[in-house]
């Protein structure tokens, strides 16, 4: 590069550097592949059964990063960015639980080389997890809903709602972190943990919530997708060996929620302690051993929890 190139490049935005350094951070190849309408972000890695993470809304990828390492030993791992959400853009139209179901099927079918996945999904990316599953259900291995929306209609408790409000509207790292400690049982420890991609992660969750397409597309999603129950009939219709698990404190999707659709539906559930509605980045171990007991491979120990099938125990 020339000595003008260099000074006419433009530097890396913020929200761009904090991204690269979560990926570089990850035992995943990133590409860019067309889906329905939507040019998608996949993150792949890992040899094995193939298994696909859906985040929840406003979130990104990048979010599973204290898991992947642990899957992508035995899985072939597969997460895109939502329609919409980190750097996957909408190229037309409108989303709508039509599209982005047609965007999960095109997704399953440019990835997973014809084997069933385990189809993983939190919060909105769980409402459209189980939509999928109920008119393809044979093209799954396992289903597994994490804290998911669409269970019921979307009620979470005022003091979730207030802060996720006030993020929406005036997104700035004051009311992110705000916001963030209604996410999280203890967000300390979860700085904790996250180690040196701490900051990483809140910078580009940030920027995303800054947006415009990033607005546009929840503004989409969430009516149309996340908020509205999906019918008990369409529920009745998942065809595969589904399990739910869920944060015990959970603010955003409340466990009374799992509970009812585990009695309803007979869906064991798997409870994670010491976390409200992000398990994969509060509880990474517990989440992991709720993961490999529901594929018929726990590592961890379970026991009995009231109202529950099965709970798992949390990280000390």
């Amino acid at each position: 590069m020339t000595t003008t190139e260099r000074a006419t490049s433009p530097e890396p935005s913020a929200g761009q550097q904090a991204r690269d350094q979560l990926l570089s951070a990850m035992p995943l190849t990133e590409r860019l592949v067309q889906l329905a309408t939507v040019s998608t972000v996949v993150l792949e890695g890992g040899d094995g059964p193939p298994i696909v993470l859906l985040h929840g809304q406003g979130e990104f990828a990048a979010v599973w990063i204290g898991v992947i390492p642990d899957l992508v030993r035995t899985h072939r791992v597969i997460v895109p960015d939502l329609p919409g959400h980190g750097a996957s853009a909408v190229t037309e139209g409108r989303l709508n639980a039509d599209t982005v179901v047609t965007w999960l099927d095109e997704l399953i079918d440019q990835t997973c080389q014809g084997r069933p996945p385990v189809l993983v999904g939190h919060l909105l990316g769980g409402a459209i997890a189980a939509r999928y599953a109920a008119h393809h259900s044979d093209r799954l291995a396992h289903l597994i809903l994490v804290d998911t929306l669409g269970l019921s209609l979307f009620r979470p408790a005022p003091s979730f709602a207030v802060p996720m409000m006030g993020f929406v509207a005036h997104p700035t790292a004051k009311s992110r972190d705000r916001l963030f400690n209604r996410c999280f049982y203890d967000m300390d420890r979860v700085g904790e943990q996250a180690g040196e991609q701490w900051e990483p992660l809140l910078d580009y969750a940030l920027d995303r919530a800054r947006t415009p397409s990033v607005k546009t597309a929840l503004r989409q999603l969430i009516p149309r997708v996340a908020m509205p129950s999906i019918s008990s009939g369409d529920l009745d219709r998942i065809d595969v060996p589904t399990v739910l698990v869920h944060g015990r404190h959970d603010l955003q999707v409340r466990l009374r929620t799992a509970e009812a659709a585990s009695a309803r539906y007979g869906w064991p559930l798997h409870v994670i302690e010491d976390c409200r509605d992000d398990p994969a980045v509060e509880q990474p171990e517990a989440f992991i051993d709720a993961l490999r007991n529901a594929m018929g491979a726990s590592r961890g120990k379970q026991r009995e929890t009231p109202g529950a099938e099965s709970g798992a125990e949390g990280s000390p």
